[in-house]
This record gives structure tokens, sequence and C-alpha cells, in this order.
């Protein structure tokens, strides 16, 4: 929606300024929200090709009275995957734009990890002319881990081309870190191809400490976004590190890492997503949401307004985003009410976007994705025996345990229920099974484990949104409601499904790389309610999201315990192990 600069626009613009012809569009009566001081300002704004040429007295095309109310700079999530919305670009664009998010940095992982350069050309092309402008990171570690199996392996040569495309700003979130202190070469590559382009590189320190963050600083890696305490924040902040401050859908730490905030270190502070789902974004909002948090912790408005502002810009170097000031761009939203983000009205490159909660002018894109891209599901016939885990009578297990509403397991080590030397279900322990079956290139390999905390009673479900490889993740309470679970989401050519008693509760069909749909969000919405009412009668509370949380139970780089295609895999080491450990002396 920007336009290229050029000299006639430029000498326009200063005209413009300096007030010898008059604005596109003026916006008076505002108090202006200046986070570069952070004070509230009442003023005028004028407005030409779509960027702020000055603020004071002006005369324009257009006039727009603000009528006193807030002028707040669009919102930027600084980390976000499209993907976990389980929508296109411009469905996901129609959601977030209303809740003031003008501008985000999306790394589309998800979809390389299934179909490599073909899903990065997709996002690319899915994501043009749309009122959200998506800033891309290339995906630096496909797969995540060679731990596993992935639709897609991406070198620096793969990767390198894209750099000439102008809306990608730099490399992924680096989350091999062994490779990273091992001077593995191709990561070596990644990392000096971008430096040499001089592009943002992104990190993923989950786990790290001190000599790691050493490590990644060393490395040229400036962000993390896998805080979960204060002071894990604190000790990325002390070394120069941006913090991102996340609250998505699995993981929720934005409170906790709150208390690391003060006035000192906040500049070095921003608001992101990550992974979040349609529901959350419709009902709860983005980085809106984050904001309103802040605020309710006790954060000064002005101050948490700049975190996801005007940090998160000059965090990634957007020069001319992230603030209402003269020579920056025109996104800004008309807020009612400060407090509560009261969000009136969007403006993108000084054009209506989005007024009371739904954008004003929704393009109709059919892009149409690649074949290898819809038909990703490849996966070989299975029998319950292959779902079966051999345990002797009195053995000690390692079993994944779930903690609510976060992407960390505890590793745990209990005794579990065995019959003729197979695991059983245990319901009053809440120990049922999980699998992952590799879907991308029919090797028919199948990783199986025990969990705990899952809740549910009767039933299983199953799904291809499963980070970062997205093979078949299932989980549930008998292997015959297992082996329904998958059928029906292999059927579905990828998707979420839920089954009691070998029958199908419901479902959603995510035919692009098994990660999103082609139906509209409110499809979509709708679709995803009656799941949640399936997974509250397979017994779920809804302490957390089921989806969510077995979708992060095969991201083998976030501690303790982990599942990969490739068996039970223990972050800490940084190897498979066994189920079974020994056993038990009578």
């Amino acid at each position: 929606m920007r336009l290229k600069l050029t000299m006639d626009r430029l000498k326009k613009r200063i005209a413009v300024a300096a007030k010898r012809v008059p604005a596109d569009l003026v916006i008076k009566n505002a108090k202006i929200i200046n986070v570069f001081t952070r004070e509230i300002l009442e003023d005028n704004i004028a407005v030409v090709d779509g960027f702020i040429a000055g603020i004071g007295q002006f005369e324009g095309y257009e006039t727009i009275d603000a009528s006193g109310k807030y002028i707040v700079p669009g919102f930027i999530d600084g980390h976000v995957h499209i993907e976990s919305a389980m929508v296109t670009p411009a469905e996901f664009s129609n959601v977030v734009v209303p809740h003031g998010v003008t501008t985000i940095i999306a790394d589309p992982h998800e979809i390389a990890n299934v179909s490599g350069t073909n899903g990065i050309e997709y996002m690319l092309n899915a994501s043009e002319g749309i009122p959200l402008e998506v800033l891309i990171k290339l995906p630096s570690c496909v797969p995540a881990t060679p731990f596993e199996n992935a639709g897609a392996t991406l070198d620096y040569a793969d990767l390198t081309p894209f750099y000439n495309h102008p809306r990608v700003i730099g490399l992924g979130e680096v989350m091999d870190y062994p490779s990273v202190m091992q001077n593995a070469e191709n990561m070596l590559h990644k990392l000096i191809d971008a430096h040499s382009k001089d592009k943002h590189i992104d990190g993923h320190a989950a786990g790290l400490n001190g000599d790691g963050i050493n490590v990644y600083m060393a490395a040229g890696i400036r962000t993390d976004h896998e805080c979960v305490t204060s002071d894990e924040a604190l000790e990325r902040l002390r070394k120069g590190m941006y913090v991102m401050l996340r609250e998505g859908s699995a993981a929720k730490d934005l409170i906790t890492l709150l208390k690391a905030v003060n006035e000192n270190n906040a500049r070095r502070c921003l608001f992101v997503t990550d992974d979040k789902h349609l529901d959350e974004l419709i009902n709860q909002g983005s980085i809106d949401y984050n904001i309103k948090l802040a605020i309710n912790q006790g954060l000064d408005p002005l101050l948490a307004i700049q975190m996801a502002t005007l940090n998160a810009a000059e965090c990634f170097g957007l020069k001319s985003k992230g603030a209402i000031a003269p020579g920056y761009e025109a996104d800004f939203l008309i807020v009612n009410d400060l407090h509560l983000i009261e969000i009136d009205q969007v403006y993108k490159s000084g054009k209506l976007v989005a007024k009371n909660g739904k954008v004003t002018n929704s393009p109709v894109l059919k892009i149409e994705p690649d074949p290898s891209i819809v038909n990703s599901v490849k996966i070989k016939p299975l029998s319950r025996e292959q779902l079966q885990i051999k345990i002797g009578n009195g053995s000690l297990a390692n079993i994944i345990e779930i903690l609510p509403n976060m992407i960390i397991t505890k590793h745990l080590i209990e005794e579990v229920d065995s019959h003729k030397g197979l695991f059983q279900y245990n319901l009053e322990k809440d120990l049922l099974k999980i699998a992952v079956l590799e879907r991308h290139k029919m090797t028919g390999n199948i990783g199986l484990g025990i969990i705990k905390g899952l809740g549910i009673k009767n039933g299983a479900i199953s799904a291809t949104v499963a980070h970062d490889s997205h093979n078949i993740v299932a989980a549930g309470s008998s292997d015959e409601d297992l082996l329904e679970a998958i059928a029906h989401t292999s059927e579905m050519k990828g998707g979420l499904a839920v089954v009691q008693n070998g029958k199908l509760l419901a479902s959603l069909p995510l035919s692009i790389a098994g990660l999103m749909s082609d139906m509209q969000s409110i499809e979509i919405y709708e679709r995803l309610k009656e799941i949640t009412q399936a997974l509250i009668k397979i017994g779920c509370t809804f302490e957390f999201n089921p989806f969510i949380t077995l979708s992060f139970l095969a991201l083998p780089v976030i501690p303790e315990l982990k599942i990969t295609d490739l068996g039970l895999f223990d972050v800490k080491t940084f190897r498979h192990i066994e189920i079974e450990i020994q056993k038990m002396m009578n």
C-alpha cells in the first residue's frame, strides 16, 4: 500500500510540510500520543501520499475531526506465525487490522517445514495487496533439528534469493542453538548471508543461560521471544538483547515477564503474539490485548503503547514506522479510551482500513497454492499394533507432563500400568498415549510416548499442526479412537479431528499444507466452536487449549521432554531416549 518515494513525491511532501500546498488529509482536534517523549499533545496532523508531512496547523483536501480522541501509532506484532491462526494472510489481515495491528513481522517457518521454498513463495504472494503490511523473516531452521523428519530442508542457498524481495527483512528465529555454538557450516552461512545483506536476525533462546546468550549475541542474534521468567528476561536485557513479551495461545508469558520491565529497560522490550489461534484473536485481540493486559498489570499506558510501536520499529530498523511524526508512515489509530484501548478507526498509509471492529474494504484474493502444498499428507496404512507401547509390569517410564498454558514440559518419571508387556492407559492418573506420525514422505515413522495432564477422559484428538515439522500428532484414551482420529486427519488432507467411541465429533479441514484453511475466518471460527464443544464432550476442562498444547509437544527445541516421529526426545541432553527406564524392585 505504501507508495515508492520518488523525486516528485518527496517534493510534494516537503511542499505540504512547508504549507505551500494543501495536504491530502488533515486530522484536526487530536490528542496525539507522542511515543518519543511519552506525552499527549493536542494538535493537528497533515498526511500526504501515505506519510505524515507535519504536526501543526494545516489545510487539506480532506479533513477529519478527531473530536478530542487519541491518535495512536499503528501497532506492530514483532513476531508472529500467520499459519498458527489457520487462515490465509488475507483472512489474517481481516482479523487483526481492526485490532489496530498495521504491521507484522512474520516468520513462515511453519509452512516452510511442510513445503519448503514453495511455502515461502505462497506466503509472500498471498500477503500482497492486503491492508496489513506483512514483513517476512526467512525460516532459519528447516527442519528445526536433525532429530525429526520435516517436509523440506532449506540451506542458505535456498534462502538467499528471497532477500531480494522488498518485504523480506531478515533471518527468522534461530532455534538450533547447538549448530550456532558448534559453528555448523550451514548455519554459519545463513548467519553470514544475513549479516552481509544488513538483515536482522531473530533468536530463539529457550532455556539458555548466560553462556548461551553470550553465544547468540556474539553471532549477531539480537532478539528472544522464549523467556518464561523475569530472571531470564533480565539476563537477556543485560546482555543487550531485545526482549519480546509474548502472549499467545499456548505460551502466556506476559504477566510474568512484566515483572522485569521498568523505566530503565523498557525501551528494549516489545510485544509479540508468536502463535495465536483464530478464536482467541477474534475474542481477545492481538497486540491490543497485550497492551490492555500490561495496563491492567499497572504499566503506564503511554509506556505500553511505546513498546507496541516505536520499540518494535526500532528493534527491526523500520525507520519510518512506530510514531506519529513528520516523515513517518501514516499508520495510526483513532482511539476512544486510552486505558481500555478502545479502537474506533484504523488507518494504513493514510487510508481508512477498519472502523468499529470491522475492515472497511476486504480484498478478495484467491492465490492458488502449488499442488504440493495442498497434497501434503502422505502416510502408510496404520494398525493398532503399531500404536502399542512395550513396557514391563512395574516399570518406570519417561513421561511428558503438560504444564498448563506453557510450551515447556516437565520430564516426569513414574511407574505405569502394563498388561502382557504393553502399556495400559490410566485415566485416574491422566496417563494417555501420544503418537507422532511422519506425514511428508511416507517413511512409516511413528514416535510413541506417554503424556500426563492432557485431560481427555474418553476419546482422542489428532492434527497436522505439530510444531515445527508438522507431522501428524495424536493423543487419546484408547488405541481405537487414536486410529480413527488419525484416519480422519489424513482423509481431510490435513486438519483437526476429535473422535469418541470411533465416531467423529468435530473437525476442521486445513488443506493448505495441513496448516491453513481456504475458508473465510468466520466459517473457521464456527468450526472451532464445534471443536470446543467436542473437546468438552471427551473430558477436556479448558484450563488450556488441548490442540494448541498438543501442537507444541512435538517441538524438540523447547525443554524438557518432547516427542518426534523418531521417538521420545530429551531436550536437555538433545537425544532420543527410551520410554521404559527399568524394572521396579520388589
